[in-house]
C-alpha cells in the first residue's frame, strides 16, 4: 500500500526545477564555450555536460506534456 503511494506522488516540482537548472547550464556552457574560457581537455566533458542537459530538458518538457495531456 505504501508502494503504491509513492508511485502515485506529483513530481512536477522536481522536474520544473530539474528543467530550469538544465537550461541555465547549456546557456553557461554556450556563453563560456564563446568565450574560449575551456581548454582542449576539457571540451569533451563539457560537452557531456551539455548533452545530458539537453536530455534532462527533453524528460522534462515530456513529462510536461503528458501531465497537461492528462488534465
Amino acid at each position: 500500500m505504501a508502494k503504491e503511494k509513492v508511485q502515485e506522488q506529483d513530481h512536477s516540482e522536481i522536474y520544473d526545477l530539474s528543467n530550469r537548472v538544465a537550461r541555465s547550464t547549456v546557456a553557461v556552457v554556450d556563453a563560456l564555450t564563446q568565450r574560449g574560457a575551456f581548454k582542449g581537455e576539457e571540451l569533451s566533458t563539457i560537452g557531456q555536460l551539455r548533452d545530458q542537459s539537453l536530455q534532462i530538458i527533453q524528460l522534462a518538457e515530456t513529462y510536461q506534456q503528458e501531465a497537461a495531456a492528462e488534465s
